[in-house]
């Protein structure tokens, strides 16, 4: 091993003085929402929900019981090869060393400076996430890149798992995310306006327990019963029934999956057919509606886009299109779109295409009309906009300019020096040496994971920050333990919420894990930038650094919050709305001359230029339907004839707590469920509870049958989420036994535009499995071996 005398020198000390005390009366602040921990004799003893919030998830109440299962990581280590520096060996297959701190950070350290000295910045990737924490500072994706910014800089990735391809396309088309992210138009002004609510890909309430920064409040329940009560009727578009709250009463429209661009065009023509649309609010408000009716019509291409031409696509019958098309013409209309549906190929067309509609309507910037996208994805969604802009961990400044898109990291890895189209620009693919990864777990949420596997095989060192055994930590060559929102102090706000919670330290942490905070301030030491990462703070500084920035904020409009300590002590302070509700463009509507839009014309682009200039024949200029390589009318159903649709989980948020029991009870026999309609498992001799094999061309997973007639005949789901298990890790592309998805979906880019993931375009065939099954070992901490002095210094 090289010499680390030179590291010695770094002597970062986590300064614990005045650490914070925890009150009588703490609570935990998660992406699920807030709790109370339930106190005994000065000790935690469980989670009760928080008394504010009308719909409290049900997700964090029982996970203090598997802080410390089996799969934590409480000590560091490195993988044996890695160690001997031997060639030819699998990431993700070789058991790991377990070794002191000073060693790993040691060597961590050395193969920073060395890949530095001899690539470059431009040859690390900091690959992280996330969603490992609700809180404003350990916030693992803040901490990394904060650190990375202080050695030099790091290739970076741009967009998201959740909306990338919306949250390209929708600036091009209206010149903001507002109203994909956050600025949505609130319940309060949906209900009691909004007379009918067209939802494409439904509000599934699954999805709303959760929100990056928390949540204090769930108000999304309550937000559609209010619609219902004032009279809203619901139309539930989607291959999936219970989409759609049952409480709503919405009619269901079970078109094929990746068709509902076909279906809003069907739509679209009958209100150019029938003069139905308000061509004064496109003259005024819009451009490019000419060359998209040309279209539309036929005129451009001889096909004519009627309900005829529609059902055949999505098989919604042509009089049911007619008929929702004038309903939606005579009818206060709001269109509301899942973020699910720019999940898939040519994703951006969807979001395009709902605006459009909802122009055509010309109920934009009006209580209870236009549209919204991702009222049924996230937490706070619909909520009245908090008053002040909440602070986060400065990260600094990137010195490094080369990025990709975030689903293009197994094409990156793959390719260095290969090219790629993104938003008009070509960017060079960099040639990555050293993966750094905190806060996020890329072997759940990317696609094709047997691609990814052999993708990761290619830099020279994974670095990962981890509290669990999950397939990332497995697949590193330096594992580093990092505590969990039980085991450090934090606070929590959200852009779509009216909270500032604090999240108490309720336990020490377990073995020799480390906040993050804590692991990079002692690597900046040994790399000479202690300074620079911690600037003189502790934890406690940093918090209360924080906090009086939003107190600064508060009084600055007149709502003072009490002083920190007293802040500390009862857990949570909420501001009030300053600005009155609005429908989402209504000042744009208004005035769209002192309010124009932040596209080239300042108005809706029905017609992008700025698009058209790229000359994307898979994203033209205006909206269109264009088939995806893989949907139900695709030569290759012949061979796969199931569409997968993966979902988010509503037992645990991504892959995060998948191994906690409320998590597990949702799986037969370990295993993560398939639903399928009873017809198309009849037609396979396939029961309620068989473990079966779900395969394509890229991969194969066992699950567990679950039959119901909310779906569509001919479509299946999984949620996404379960650990990556591969029946024998030392082969890439083998069975995965526990039943993650993302094995199966493709890892291609939505468009040329956006790059954004794809994997709702996904055919699939399904088969009863035949001879003995497979244990589930994904819970399991891999093999753990010791090692020699003398083989350790093979390095």
């Amino acid at each position: 091993m090289a010499d680390l005398r030179k590291f010695a020198q770094g002597s970062f000390a986590y300064r614990r003085e005045g650490e914070l005390a925890l009150p009588a009366s703490p609570l935990v602040s998660t992406h699920w929402g807030i709790y109370r921990a339930a106190m005994r004799d000065g000790r935690p003893t469980g989670l009760i929900p928080f008394e504010r919030d009308p719909a409290p998830s049900p997700i964090g109440l029982d996970l203090m019981a598997d802080r410390l299962s089996p799969a934590r990581i409480t000590r560091p280590h490195i993988s044996r090869a890695y160690l001997q520096k031997r060639q030819g060996s699998i990431r993700g297959a070789e058991p790991f060393v377990p070794v002191d701190w000073d060693t790993a950070l040691d060597l961590v350290a050395e193969e920073i400076t060395a890949v530095r000295a001899e690539f470059g910045n431009g040859a690390i990737f900091g690959g992280s996430y996330g969603w490992s924490s609700a809180g404003r500072f350990h916030h693992a994706q803040s901490q990394v890149h904060r650190f990375l910014n202080c050695a030099g800089g790091y290739v970076r990735s741009v967009q998201n798992y959740s909306f990338a391809a919306g949250d390209v396309v929708v600036p091009h088309v209206v010149g903001t995310t507002r109203g994909l992210v956050t600025g949505h138009t609130p319940w309060t002004l949906l209900a009691g306006s909004t007379e009918l609510m067209v939802m494409f890909g439904g509000i599934p309430l699954r999805n709303t327990q959760v929100n990056a920064g928390g949540v204090g409040r769930h108000a999304a329940p309550e937000g559609l019963l209010e619609c219902r009560r004032a009279g809203a009727s619901f139309v539930n578009i989607s291959p999936i029934r219970d989409d759609a709250a049952e409480e709503l009463g919405a009619e269901w429209l079970a078109l094929r999956p990746n068709t509902d661009v076909a279906l809003m065009l069907g739509i679209a023509e009958v209100l150019i057919a029938e003069g139905r649309y308000d061509s004064d609010f496109l003259d005024r408000y819009t451009v490019g509606f000419e060359r998209f009716k040309a279209y539309v019509t036929g005129a451009e291409d001889g096909v004519r886009k009627d309900p005829e031409w529609a059902a055949a696509i999505t098989q919604i019958p042509a009089a049911r299109i007619r008929a929702l098309a004038l309903e939606m013409s005579q009818k206060r209309t709001f269109i509301a779109m899942n973020w699910a549906l720019q999940r898939a190929q040519y994703g951006e067309q969807p979001y395009w295409m709902a605006i459009t509609l909802a122009a055509m309507l010309g109920g934009i910037g009006q209580p209870g009309g236009g549209f919204g996208f991702g009222y049924g994805s996230a937490g706070g969604i619909g909520n009245v906009p908090g008053p002040i802009k909440w602070p986060s961990l400065p990260q600094g400044t990137n010195p490094v300019r080369a990025f990709i898109p975030v689903a293009r990291i197994a094409d990156m890895l793959l390719n260095p020096g290969g090219t790629v189209e993104y938003d008009g620009q070509a960017l060079t693919y960099p040639d990555i040496r050293l993966i750094y990864w905190a806060g996020g777990n890329p072997f759940h949420h990317h696609q094709d994971l047997n691609r990814l596997r052999r993708a990761w095989q290619r830099p020279r060192t994974v670095v990962v920050q981890e509290s669990w055994w999950t397939a990332t930590a497995r697949h590193a060559d330096i594992v580093l333990p990092a505590t969990t929102f039980f085991e450090r102090n934090d606070l929590a706000c959200s852009s779509r919420d009216n909270f500032v919670s604090a999240s108490h330290k309720l336990f020490d942490a377990p073995g020799e894990a480390l906040d993050d905070y804590e692991i990079l301030g002692r690597l900046s030491a040994r790399l000479g930038f202690e300074d620079a990462f911690t600037e003189g703070r502790s934890e406690g500084d940093w918090l209360r650094w924080l906090y009086r920035i939003i107190e600064e904020g508060a009084a600055a409009i007149g709502q003072p919050l009490p002083p920190f300590d007293e802040f500390w002590a009862s857990g949570y302070a909420e501001l009030t709305p300053t600005v009155a509700s609005e429908a989402y463009l209504e000042r744009f509507r208004t005035d769209p001359v002192a309010n124009r839009l932040g596209t080239p014309s300042g108005l809706i682009e029905i017609g992008s230029e700025a698009v058209r200039s790229f000359g994307y024949d898979d994203c033209p200029g205006r909206p269109n339907w264009r088939p995806p390589l893989e949907w139900l009318g695709a030569p290759l159903a012949a061979q796969y004839p199931l569409h997968l649709m993966s979902n988010q989980p509503a037992r645990r948020l991504h892959s995060q707590w998948d191994h906690a029991r409320y998590s597990r009870e949702s799986k037969p026999g370990g295993r993560e469920p398939v639903r399928m309609h009873p017809d198309d498992a009849a037609a396979r001799g396939i029961a309620q509870g068989d473990v079966v094999r779900v395969f394509n061309g890229r991969g194969s997973l066992l699950a567990s049958a679950d039959l119901s007639d909310a779906l569509r005949p001919q479509v299946v789901q999984m949620a996404t989420g379960a650990w990556f298990d591969p029946s024998d890790p030392q082969e890439i592309g083998g069975l995965e036994r526990h039943g993650n998805p993302n094995v199966l979906t493709p890892d291609i880019g939505t468009s040329r535009l956006a790059q954004g993931p794809s994997p709702n375009s996904c055919l699939v065939q399904i088969e009863k499995f035949v001879g003995p099954v497979p244990p589930v070992r994904a819970f399991e901490p891999p093999q753990v071996v010791s090692i020699s002095e003398r083989e350790g210094r093979a390095r």
